[in-house]
């Protein structure tokens, strides 16, 4: 919100719980804009000094989202491909219409191969991973001023407290800047 602080204008920032009835209650203390765009270079800064740190837990979301997702479907696809497989044999060796599982082994067939096609994607992903990492650690600069677009890239929330800020980046990692 803009604020006249004794003919003093600024931006600041304020819960909203203080400026409408939310029926929430907030005493966060009220920040400027120029406070939290310094806090957020800082934290962007640390993280940059601590590259490695940064990457590894950035790379390791990413693989674990991906791996964990493509494996359980892989995983499950087998598993009823093999259930199909053997109440096919037994519709075969009794002269039993085997049309509608014959159909329904061909659908999970291609599903799984679409499910590995997907799988080389993510090799791709990881490989974009590997060439970002190695584009951070070549940067030596640090952050020297704030930029908005950058920030929304990268940041998901920030936490007020007495003391100190929390700011949480979009990979999951969190940094503490002290005031």
């Amino acid at each position: 919100m803009h604020w006249n602080n004794r003919g003093k204008k600024s931006v600041v920032w304020r819960c909203v719980s203080r400026l409408e009835n939310t029926g929430l209650f907030c005493d966060a203390r009220t920040v400027l804009e120029s406070t939290i765009e310094q806090v957020l270079v800082t934290a962007i800064n640390q993280t940059l000094c601590d590259k490695d740190s940064f990457l590894t837990t950035l790379r390791d979301n990413i693989s674990t989202v991906i791996n964990r997702e493509s494996d359980k479907a892989l995983a499950d696809i087998d598993k009823r491909l093999e259930e199909l497989q053997t109440e096919l044999l037994k519709l075969a060796t009794s002269n039993a219409d085997y049309e509608k599982v014959g159909d329904e082994i061909h659908r999970l067939r291609d599903q799984k191969q679409k499910l590995q096609v997907d799988n080389i994607n993510g090799a791709e992903l990881k490989k974009r991973m590997a060439d970002m990492s190695t584009f951070l650690k070549k940067q030596s600069t640090a952050l020297a001023e704030y930029d908005e677009q950058l920030i929304r890239r990268l940041i998901e929330k920030i936490r007020v407290y007495e003391d100190k800020f929390t700011v949480e980046f979009k990979s999951g990692l969190t940094v503490d800047v002290n005031e």
